[in-house]
């Protein structure tokens, strides 16, 4: 029997998302090798040689260096987001397939570039990771709405809520993120564009947010809790709202009414179908984490990714949509921090 090809992938980035994309690569998806990891922090590097360096895996503290290990086909991006797109673009012309976390950049004009360079070599697979597409709950969903069962989708409302991290983590990593709506809505941002059509123009933006816990944010000009509606020329709305103030767990929840029914995905969280009867009434548990939540998605997402490599399919994202979902991303931050409604033409050029 013929060996099984396996694509051999780098991992770029090791703190929370990169140990679990390298573990996904490593363990879960059949058909690629990790052969390499990158991370400039020392403390990663130090995680990595104690569960990846025996594997085989070889470490790197040079993004460049790793570009060049023998044979790699793929990167995986999983650094901070003011990166991504640098290190996408460098990897795009060391002819590297390149999955990367979402966003491509806080900036739309940056995260075009890395769009522009991938065309340049069309056989090569570049993808933003949306993972919540990856979701079995959410590919449903969209079977359904494709099927026409709940008519026309019209009103699309998102939360995605954190668990409060009193570590400050949040305030930290706020310097990087572009914003709580860049950062977290940006995967219902995505979900909304995908139910409702992703050739849809934005017609107006409005958003408004507090700051309830996290006092540090303010000097980003970002909060933890924030509403924002945008309104397409299709006659659609979509409605979000983001917390990192979850006292539970982690909240992620959509609505999707049609002309016809209406869908809802996690309406009412929980990890599994256990329920806990005690003193302090009927309870259940929720997940802890993002990842807790859609683990199974990431692990998709990695194994999909891989497919379209070495079968030559198609990406299942395009990653001009995620350039679109950085825009309106990054829209609602503005109107948040400005109080002013964004309006936009028929071409999705802004009016005022």
């Amino acid at each position: 029997m013929a060996p099984v090809k396996k694509m051999k992938v780098g991992c770029a980035g090791l703190g929370r998302m990169g140990q679990r994309h390298a573990n996904n690569f490593l363990n879960h998806t059949p058909r690629a090798e990790l052969v390499a990891v990158f991370s400039p922090d020392t403390r990663e590097i130090a995680w990595a040689k104690e569960n990846l360096e025996p594997f085989g895996v070889t470490l790197y503290m040079n993004f460049d260096e790793m570009l060049k290990h023998e044979g790699l086909e793929a990167v995986v991006l999983a650094t901070v987001t003011s990166v991504h797109a640098e290190q996408a673009i460098k990897a795009i012309m060391a002819d590297k397939h390149v999955l990367s976390e979402k966003p491509l950049s806080t900036s739309d004009e940056i995260s075009q570039q890395v769009v522009d360079a991938a065309t340049k070599k069309p056989h090569l697979k570049v993808m933003c990771g949306f993972s919540r597409r990856f979701d079995a709950s959410y590919r449903d969903v969209k079977a359904k709405i494709d099927a026409g069962i709940i008519g026309k989708p019209i009103v699309f409302h998102g939360q995605t809520g954190d668990k409060r991290d009193p570590s400050g983590f949040f305030v930290q990593y706020a310097q990087f993120s572009g914003g709580i709506f860049v950062d977290c809505t940006i995967h219902d941002i995505d979900l909304a564009l995908w139910f409702f059509g992703e050739e849809n123009v934005v017609k107006s933006i409005y958003a408004a947010g507090v700051t309830a816990i996290e006092p540090g944010l303010r000097e980003h000009n970002d909060c933890d809790n924030a509403v924002g509606i945008v309104e397409f020329y299709s006659g659609q709305i979509a409605y979000f709202y983001v917390t990192r103030m979850m006292a539970a767990g982690q909240e992620d929840q959509t609505f999707i009414v049609g002309t016809e029914g209406k869908l809802t995905v996690n309406q009412d969280p929980a990890i599994n179908l256990v329920q806990i009867h005690d003193k302090s009434g009927v309870r259940r548990q929720i997940p802890q984490n993002y990842f807790e939540r859609f683990s199974e998605a990431f692990t998709r997402e990695a194994n999909q990714f891989t497919a379209a490599v070495l079968d030559d399919l198609p990406t299942p994202l395009n990653p001009q949509g995620a350039v679109h979902a950085v825009k309106i991303a990054r829209a609602l931050q503005e109107s948040m921090n400005t109080g002013q409604k964004l309006m936009y033409d028929e071409r999705e050029q802004r009016i005022n």
